[in-house]
């Protein structure tokens, strides 16, 4: 099950929102030639809820952004705008500075637009090389047309080479395959054809050390030596300072804060969450008090 589910009790009605700090919420300037992605003012509500308000996030050039925030807080639905599941109400998305506007997922990904859930969307009963090219075979042949096996496994060997993931049978099974390699062939499915950007969720859940650095190393390699771009959400803090270039943190339809990780730290993170946590439960009891 992914984690980009629809709005939740946490966010926030109309009318009601978040006091920010100028020291934390002051967008990344980042130079046009390396801006990939930029979103301007997205603001999205299902009825009187109101999940985004104003939304302004920069993505350079083969950078890394972790987006983090409670349930409910807007990151998830953020993210099904960009990838074309979800159209905002308000506000511009920019994609090398180009304004788009996506009815589906297939325009996202025709621009260069992946995202790899949670749930991997992989056939567990196919082969590795059947599962990277899934919905995209290639065939040969006249009106029946047939599938070219041969030349999916070879493209899929020097492609898995080409990015460094070891899957040393290419025939083999997906479910046989440990979660680091079965998250490493969705990454890989997702990024086989040029995409630009990409967008994982949660791509460690669930993992052990070895598995999870199997995945590190992977988005490392992806955004350093292949300049994609990419946005990860993950609730692990420890995860994002790992995999991440910068941060931001998503609460009550905001971002609060934006910054490198070489300019924070994993107890100043923690602590903001903590915060906005203490204060969202003492406005609860506040309400319960005078209802």
């Amino acid at each position: 099950m992914s984690s980009l589910d629809e709005p939740t009790d946490n966010a926030v009605p109309a009318g009601h929102g978040l006091t920010l700090d100028p020291a934390h919420s002051a967008p990344t300037v980042i130079a046009a030639q390396d801006l990939v992605l930029e979103t301007r003012g997205i603001t999205k509500r299902f009825g009187a809820v109101v999940v985004l308000q104003g939304v302004d996030v920069k993505l350079a050039r083969g950078e890394v952004l972790g987006l983090v925030g409670d349930n409910g807080a807007g990151k998830s639905t953020f993210v099904k705008i960009i990838c074309g599941f979800q159209r905002q109400d308000t506000g511009q998305i920019l994609v090398e500075g180009n304004e788009v506007q996506f009815a589906t997922v297939e325009e996202a990904r025709a621009i260069g637009i992946e995202t790899v859930y949670q749930d991997l969307a992989l056939v567990p009963q196919l082969s590795v090389f059947q599962n990277l090219f899934l919905n995209r075979e290639i065939t040969f042949g006249g009106p029946l047309r047939l599938m070219n096996n041969r030349k999916m496994r070879k493209l899929a060997r020097q492609y898995l080479d080409e990015i460094r993931v070891n899957v040393p049978n290419i025939d083999a099974e997906v479910d046989r395959l440990s979660g680091g390699q079965r998250q490493a062939i969705a990454v890989a499915r997702a990024t086989r054809t040029e995409a630009k950007i990409l967008l994982l969720d949660e791509p460690l859940a669930a993992m052990g050390a070895k598995e999870s650095a199997l995945i590190i190393d992977l988005v490392k390699d992806l955004s350093k030596n292949r300049g994609v771009s990419i946005m990860v959400i993950d609730h692990n803090y420890t995860h994002l300072f790992e995999l991440c270039d910068r941060v931001c943190v998503f609460q009550q339809g905001k971002i609060t804060f934006d910054r490198s990780v070489a300019d924070t730290s994993l107890e100043e993170l923690t602590e903001l969450m903590v915060s906005d946590y203490r204060r969202q439960v003492s406005e609860g009891q506040k309400q319960l008090q005078n209802s």
